[in-house]
C-alpha cells in the first residue's frame, strides 16, 4: 500500500506541472477513490445553506479553476463491510480532520468522506492503510467494493458463511492485471442464501450465491454463479453462468470472466461498456463458451486455493465474555427499538443490533463512541449494510439492554431499521455532480412523515421498502424497492420544475430478482402525498397477508396509475412557487423567465403534446412487459410500442424546425439525425450520449425483440430516450431570442 501511495502523490505532482493530461489523472485519482464533487449545491462544509460556496480546509468561497482548487468526495473500500473499533476510530479521525467531521455509508457498503482536498488524501490513504483500509480501485474502470450479507455466519436462512470468500475474492482481484483494462467499472457480490435479499446477487455483474450439493453422501460448499446484472438507466437482471460451482473453481471463474470481459467489453463507448451489455449481445450461452475457454487456458495459480484457506482464518471473529447480567433498567425505547432493531442470529444465545442511520451518516464523535461500545461488547463484530446503516453481531442476548443503554447515550438508538421509515437515498444534488433532483431532501422528509405516522402501520406495511435517487444511475437503487423514485426534472411553461420518476413493482426477495418500472413523473413537492396515498390504497385494497408488490400487480399499475394522475399536476408558477423549489433548498429550481413568443407557443404545444403522447405509448408498453401472462406475441407488440414512443419524442423534437413534420418512422429517423445528432444538438450531460444508439438499434430491428428480456429493455431504453428530449427540449428553449426559437436558424436545413 505505501508504494501505492507514494506513486499516486507522485503523479499529483507530476500533474501540477502539466506534465500528465487532465483526463489521464482524473482515472488515476478515480482509481485511488478520488472523486471530483459537485459544488455548486449552495451548502457551507457544516450543511448549512449559504449563496457562496465554502470549504473546510481552504477556505474557498468560489468555483475551482482546477482538481487542485476545491475539495471533493473520497470514497473507501469496506470489503463485505466488516469493520474493526481501530479502523472505525480512524475513520473518524480522517473525517474530522480532512472533511466535514461526517462518515456516509454507501449502498455498496463503502465509505464516503465529502469536501476533501484532493492534497491531503496521500496522507489520509497512508493512515487508512495503517489499520488495513484501501482505497485502490474504490472508484474508475476497475472491480469496486466487493459486497456481501451483512447476516452472513449469523444468519438463520444461509447455506454457509461467505464472508471468507468475499474477502478472497477482495484480495485476489484488487490489483490484479486481468481486471486493469476494463472499459467501465465491475461490482461483485456474496450472498449466503437464493431467497432473501441481503446480498442481492442479481443485480450486480458479477454474483455468487452460496449454494451445497451432495457427492458421495457428503456436503460440498460451491455457488451458484450470475452474471451481467446491473441497475443504471437501463437495468439487467444478472443470468445464470453455472448453476453450480466449487468453492475451489471460484477465483479462477472471477479471472476468467474478468479476461473475457476486458478482452471484449466496449471501450469506446462508456454508456454501452458495462458487462451486462456484453452478456446481453452475446447471449449468456456464448458468454459461458467464452468463460470455459478461459478457464481452460488459464495457468494454474496457487493464490487459489491459497486465498481461500487464509481468509477463512482471518474471517473469524473472536468473542468476549458477556459483560453484564440480565436485569439493567432499559433506557427510555427499548422495546420499540428491539422489536424492529434487533436480529436473533442462529446461534441461540447471540443476537445482532442494527444502528439505524438516517441517510446513512454518522458522526466522528458518534463513530468513537461506537468503537468504545464495540470494544466493550463484541470486540471486532461491526458490518455496513448496504442499506446504509451498521450492524453490531454477536451480541450476548443477557448484554442487550446494556447495550441499548451505551447506544442510548451515543445518540443511536433510532428504531425502525428495514422498516417504511428507513429510506434508503443516494446523496444526489447535494454533492454528486450527476444529481437531477434532491434525493437526500426528499428522503429526509419521507423519513418525518412516515416516522409521524408509524404508529398507524401494521406489520405488513411496515415492510414496505422506499427508495430514492438523485438521477436514473440508481445508487439508490429505487429499481428494488417497492416504491422507488428517481430525480428528472420537467418544463412548465418557462421554468424547469423538479421531478421524480415513480417505480413500483421492485423486490428485495430473491436477491434483487425483480425491477420496477416507472408509471409516471410526480412533481418533487407531491412525492410524499404520492406516498401517502400509494399507502392508503394499499391498505384499503390488499387481500389479506398481501405484499405490496403483490398488491400493485395484481391491481394493475394502469389502475394505480389513475388513481394518482391528479398528482402528476404542476399549478402554474404564479399560483404556487414552492413546486418550483426542490426540497430543503431554499432557491428557485428553475431562474428567470425565459419567456415564450405567440409563434413558438403553437410550436412548442405540438412539441409537447408529441412528447406527452411518446409518454402514454410507452406507459402500456411498460404494462405489458410486467405482465407474467403477456404472451411472446404481447412483447413483440410491447417492444414495437416503446420503438413508436421513440419515434414520437424525436417527431417532437423535429416540430420544433418543421411543425409540420409527418409521424413516418423512416422519414423521422433520418431527419432526427440530420438535425439533432449530427449536429450535437441532442445529448444528455449526466449519461453522455448513449440515448442515440438505444433509438437506432430499435430503428434497426423495427421494434423486434428476441424475449421478454430485451422488450423489457427496450422499455427502458425508451424512457431514457424521452428523458433525453424533455432536456434537449428544454435547451432549445432557453436558446429562444426576442420571441422567436433561435435554434431555427442554428439548425441547417
Amino acid at each position: 500500500m505505501a508504494e501505492e501511495i507514494d506513486e499516486f502523490e507522485a503523479q499529483m505532482g507530476l500533474r501540477k506541472q502539466e506534465k500528465i493530461e487532465e483526463k489521464v489523472f482524473a482515472e488515476l485519482r478515480l482509481r485511488r477513490g478520488a472523486y471530483g464533487q459537485r459544488y455548486d449545491n449552495g451548502h457551507r462544509y457544516d450543511g448549512t445553506r449559504t449563496q457562496e460556496i465554502a470549504f473546510p480546509r481552504r477556505g474557498l468561497t468560489k468555483g475551482p479553476d482546477t482538481e487542485f482548487d476545491a475539495p471533493g468526495m473520497q470514497r473507501i473500500k469496506i470489503p463485505f463491510g466488516k469493520m474493526t473499533a481501530e479502523q472505525l476510530e480512524v475513520l473518524a479521525d480522517c473525517a474530522e480532520e480532512y472533511s466535514n467531521g461526517i462518515l456516509h455509508i454507501t449502498t455498496r457498503q463503502d465509505v464516503q468522506l465529502h469536501f476533501v482536498d484532493i492534497e491531503d488524501t496521500p496522507d489520509m490513504h497512508r493512515r487508512l492503510g495503517a489499520v488495513g483500509i484501501t482505497t485502490r480501485e474504490a472508484c474508475g474502470n476497475s472491480v469496486r467494493n466487493v459486497t456481501g450479507c451483512p447476516l452472513a455466519g449469523i444468519c438463520t436462512t444461509e447455506e454457509f458463511d461467505i464472508s471468507p470468500y468475499a474477502r478472497a475474492e477482495f484480495l485476489f482481484l484488487l490489483g490484479h492485471p486481468d481486471v486493469q483494462d476494463f472499459g467501465r467499472k465491475f461490482k461483485i457480490s456474496y450472498s449466503g442464501c437464493s431467497g432473501e435479499g441481503c446480498g442481492r446477487a442479481m443485480m450486480h455483474d458479477l454474483g455468487f450465491i452460496a449454494a451445497v450439493r451432495t457427492v458421495n453422501g457428503q456436503p460440498e460448499h460451491g455457488f451458484r454463479v450470475v452474471v451481467g446484472g446491473g441497475l443504471g438507466p437501463v437495468p439487467h437482471l444478472a443470468k445464470e453462468l453455472y448453476a453450480f460451482m466449487p468453492e475451489s473453481q471460484m477465483l479462477p471463474v472471477s479471472q476468467a470472466i474478468s479476461r473475457v470481459y476486458a478482452r471484449l467489453g466496449e471501450k469506446r463507448n462508456r454508456a454501452k461498456a458495462r458487462i451486462k451489455f456484453l452478456v446481453a449481445q452475446l447471449t449468456i450461452e456464448k458468454f459461458r463458451e467464452l468463460v470455459d475457454a478461459e478457464l481452460a487456458a488459464l495457468e494454474p495459480d496457487p493464490r487459489w486455493q491459497e486465498w481461500v484457506d487464509q481468509a477463512e482464518k482471518a474471517a473469524q471473529e473472536f468473542l468476549p465474555a458477556p459483560v453484564t447480567n440480565d436485569g439493567a433498567k432499559p433506557a427510555p425505547g427499548f422495546e420499540e427499538w428491539a422489536s424492529t432493531n434487533v436480529y436473533d442470529q442462529r446461534q441461540k444465545e447471540f443476537v445482532a443490533a442494527t444502528v439505524n442511520l438516517p441517510l446513512g451518516d454518522i458522526t466522528s464523535r458518534q463513530s468513537r463512541k461506537l468503537a468504545d461500545i464495540m470494544r466493550k461488547y463484541v470486540n471486532d463484530a461491526l458490518r455496513t449494510t448496504v442499506d446504509q446503516n451498521l450492524l453490531i453481531r454477536w451480541v450476548w442476548r443477557q448484554d442487550l439492554v446494556s447495550l441499548y443503554n451505551d447506544l442510548y447515550e451515543a445518540k443511536l438508538v433510532l428504531s425502525g431499521a428495514g422498516t417504511i421509515t428507513d429510506v434508503t437515498s443516494c446523496p444526489g444534488t447535494d454533492t454528486c455532480k450527476l444529481g437531477i433532483s434532491s434525493s437526500r431532501g426528499l428522503s429526509a422528509e419521507l423519513r418525518a412523515r412516515l416516522e409521524a405516522r408509524s404508529l398507524q402501520f401494521d406489520k405488513t406495511l411496515k415492510h414496505v421498502q422506499i427508495k430514492v435517487s438523485g438521477c436514473n444511475n440508481s445508487c439508490g437503487q429505487h429499481h428494488v424497492a417497492d416504491i422507488g423514485f428517481y430525480g428528472s426534472s420537467r418544463n412548465i411553461g418557462a421554468y424547469k420544475v423538479p421531478h421524480f420518476l415513480l417505480l413500483l413493482g421492485g423486490a428485495l426477495e430473491d436477491n434483487a430478482g425483480n425491477y420496477g418500472l416507472a408509471i409516471g413523473a410526480i412533481p418533487s413537492k407531491r412525492a410524499p402525498e404520492t406516498v401517502d396515498r400509494l399507502l392508503d390504497l394499499y391498505s384499503a385494497e390488499r387481500l389479506d397477508g398481501e405484499m405490496f408488490r403483490a398488491w400493485v400487480m395484481r391491481v394493475g399499475k394502469k389502475a394505480v396509475k389513475e388513481k394518482i394522475q391528479d398528482l402528476m399536476e404542476v399549478p402554474p408558477y404564479e399560483q404556487d412557487k414552492s413546486f418550483y423549489v426542490d426540497w430543503h433548498d431554499s432557491r428557485e429550481y428553475s431562474i428567470g423567465d425565459i419567456g415564450v413568443g405567440e409563434c413558438a407557443g403553437e410550436v412548442i404545444t405540438l412539441t409537447e403534446f408529441s412528447i406527452a403522447s411518446a409518454e402514454s405509448k410507452l406507459f402500456d408498453a411498460s404494462i405489458t412487459v410486467d405482465d407474467t401472462n403477456a404472451t411472446q406475441a404481447d412483447l413483440q407488440e410491447a417492444s414495437r410500442q416503446a420503438y413508436l414512443a421513440m419515434v414520437l419524442a424525436s417527431l417532437g423534437l423535429l416540430k420544433t424546425r418543421n411543425p409540420d413534420a409527418k409521424n413516418d418512422p423512416d422519414q423521422v429517423f433520418e431527419d432526427f439525425k440530420r438535425l439533432f445528432i449530427d449536429t450535437k444538438l441532442f445529448f444528455e450531460r449526466y449519461i453522455g450520449s448513449q440515448e442515440w444508439p438505444y433509438f437506432q438499434a430499435a430503428h434497426e430491428a423495427k421494434g423486434a425483440s428476441r424475449d421478454r428480456d430485451e422488450a423489457r429493455r427496450r422499455v427502458e431504453e425508451a424512457q431514457l430516450f424521452i428523458d433525453a428530449s424533455h432536456a434537449c427540449y428544454a435547451r432549445l428553449r432557453q436558446t429562444t431570442v426576442g420571441g422567436s426559437p433561435a435554434v431555427s436558424a442554428a439548425l441547417p436545413s
